[in-house]
């Protein structure tokens, strides 16, 4: 009986940390070599495992546990009273899923929201090569892309991996001049909804991290499970 090839990851060198000043990271990846199907994938998910275009990966630090996977349990979730307005405040976005595609109106929505709200990030600047290997290129067989529209107007754009325990957020974009919608957010919650219409279990939002303020608004979903100790539990 032949025996399955063992799957390889790799260590990155270490560098500069993107998400705590002055720290070290270091990061390991899935081989880039494999391409995993779905199975595999959602097995990754679960082992606090995030994709990037092609790659898949997980901080691994010595001495740092600040980069913490999180995850919304669908059927548990239990929105305030802010996500409450929230959803109530977009009811009449329309709402169009298709294949992650590149687009030029998908890409000058997204140009204007790095430009606009993290210029002090990785991907700035943008640029279309950067986009296309990030959000439309690579693992894209379950992939989605959520576009939120008024009147025929692009305000927000969701791109999410569509695995068996559930959805993985890859990333959502929007145009900031609306940000009285709260559009990031709603994004979440309809992907929340999502999951119970598909009777998927929970929505993969990426790492928690405490020291990070562009990252704790991930606290405000409750309840929340963290992957702590190879072990995903809830948040007190």
């Amino acid at each position: 009986m032949t025996q399955p090839t063992p799957i390889k990851f790799f260590v990155t060198p270490s560098h500069s940390c993107s998400y705590i000043e002055e720290k070290q990271a270091t990061t390991l990846f899935l081989d880039p070599q494999v391409q995993p199907g779905l199975h595999l994938y959602s097995q990754l998910s679960e082992q606090g495992f995030r994709r990037s275009g092609n790659h898949f990966y997980r901080p691994h630090c010595t001495g740092c546990n600040a980069c913490i996977a999180a995850r919304i349990p669908a059927a548990l979730f239990k929105a305030n009273k802010r996500q409450r307005r929230i959803r109530n405040k977009n009811k009449d976005l329309e709402v169009v899923i298709m294949s992650p595609i590149f687009t030029q109106e998908h890409y000058a929505l997204y140009e204007h929201y790095i430009c606009e709200r993290h210029q002090d990030g990785d991907m700035y600047p943008p640029s279309e090569e950067q986009y296309r290997s990030f959000l439309t290129e690579g693992w894209s067989e379950h992939g989605l892309l959520v576009e939120f529209r008024k009147e025929n107007q692009i305000l927000a754009v969701a791109v999410m991996d569509k695995l068996e325990n559930g959805l993985s957020a890859v990333y959502t974009f929007f145009d900031p001049d609306y940000s009285s919608r709260s559009l990031g957010s709603y994004a979440i919650l309809w992907q929340i909804d999502y999951c119970l219409q598909h009777q998927l279990a929970a929505v993969y939002l990426g790492y928690w991290i405490k020291e990070c303020p562009k990252m704790r608004y991930k606290s405000e979903y409750r309840p929340l499970e963290l992957f702590t100790n190879g072990q995903w539990l809830f948040v007190n």
